[in-house]
């Protein structure tokens, strides 16, 4: 199932239609790996990715899976994560690179959406455990690309209001099994 939603990812991503789509499968089914390659997809095409999970803890996993990965491979791609704690130094020199279009990916947690954040070339934002984000948030986050900027929600844990929304056409739903 991870090859067929990497697909339904990878056809929504080709398309000039933005994706709204939301990527459901239990914990340790490839959720992640699955976000990895649409990511490395969208960077590989000249746009930046960003990541938002709930918690600090989350966000790091995400960074030390993600860098570690992309560490093994021969991929000239730049990775940074950005919270609550990152220090007022580090943190200028990130939103100075991300504005500039030195990061390809960022990962984080709340601190993504703020308005001090100005991605350059923003193709793709991920969301993991989208559920405990507002509705607000998930959408200030995803005004910071353009228009076509595509969004793909992440949960193990699928939610009456986000069943309803992929019921409906407001979203696309995969399920990994």
């Amino acid at each position: 199932s991870q090859l067929n939603v990497c697909e339904e990812i990878d056809s929504d991503l080709k398309s000039s239609k933005r994706m709204y789509r939301i990527l459901q499968g239990d914990v340790g089914s490839g959720k992640t790996i699955v976000a990895c390659l649409a990511a490395l997809n969208v960077i590989e095409s000249n746009f930046q990715t960003a990541l938002m999970a709930p918690t600090e803890i989350l966000a790091q996993q995400h960074f030390n899976f993600f860098y570690n990965l992309i560490k093994k491979t021969n991929l000239k791609i730049n990775i940074s994560i950005l919270t609550g704690k990152t220090d007022k130094n580090k943190k200028k020199k990130i939103l100075e690179d991300v504005k500039n279009n030195k990061i390809d990916f960022l990962i984080g947690t709340h601190a993504l959406f703020q308005k001090n954040i100005e991605f350059k070339n923003l193709g793709l934002i991920v969301i993991d455990e989208q559920h405990k984000f507002g509705v607000q948030q998930r959408i200030r986050f995803a005004r910071k690309g353009n228009t076509n900027c595509d969004v793909l929600l992440m949960s193990a844990t699928p939610i009456p209001r986000t069943m309803i929304m992929s019921i409906y056409g407001d979203m696309d739903t995969s399920k990994l099994t």
